[in-house]
């Protein structure tokens, strides 16, 4: 039974896969981090010209899970967890349309993390929590996860569309270079 199931998932596309769909992951959160750094800094004005970009981190930190403890970024975090806090709970007022991106990616960084033997439930239920995770939604299989991402990474121009199209696709949605 156990070579059956091998054949099914060959350990070559599963590590090909985790790291791919991690930059999907990636992509998404430097979607969110462009949109947050530009409303901090409509929101915040007179803070010092970094603030909206310390704020901005931390607040996409927060929700994808990730502790920076390193200086001067935890100092940041402790002296602002109020703001951050309150800057997560307007997320899916603030960014209705990055929902199911964030939906997708918070759910493949879970299943990615699960492949590699790491508890981040508490990340999802955060984010359903803060409103940000919608239940209903599917989770997205590879190929799919890959083209919204890529479709999303052009449209806020992180990715550049000429390279994207050039991009092949196997059968189960990871790059073939």
């Amino acid at each position: 039974m156990e070579p059956e199931k091998e054949k099914d998932n060959p350990p070559q596309i599963q590590s090909r896969l985790i790291p791919i769909l991690r930059e999907g992951v990636d992509i998404v959160r430097m979607v969110l981090f462009k949109e947050l750094k530009s409303h901090m800094g409509d929101a915040y004005p007179a803070r010092d010209p970094g603030f909206a970009g310390r704020l901005s981190g931390a607040v996409l930190n927060d929700l994808f899970g990730i502790e920076n403890l390193m200086e001067p970024f935890a100092g940041f975090r402790r002296e602002n967890q109020a703001l951050i806090t309150e800057e997560l709970h307007a997320l899916p007022h603030r960014f209705g349309e990055l929902r199911i991106p964030l939906t997708d990616a918070l759910r493949v960084q879970f299943l990615c993390d699960s492949r590699e033997g790491i508890d981040s439930e508490s990340v999802l239920v955060r984010a359903n929590e803060l409103g940000i995770l919608m239940i209903d939604r599917d989770i997205p299989l590879p190929r799919f996860f890959m083209n919204m991402v890529r479709r999303l990474g052009v449209a806020h121009r992180i990715l550049d569309p000429d390279a994207v199209l050039a991009i092949p696709e196997d059968d189960d949605g990871a790059c073939t270079n």
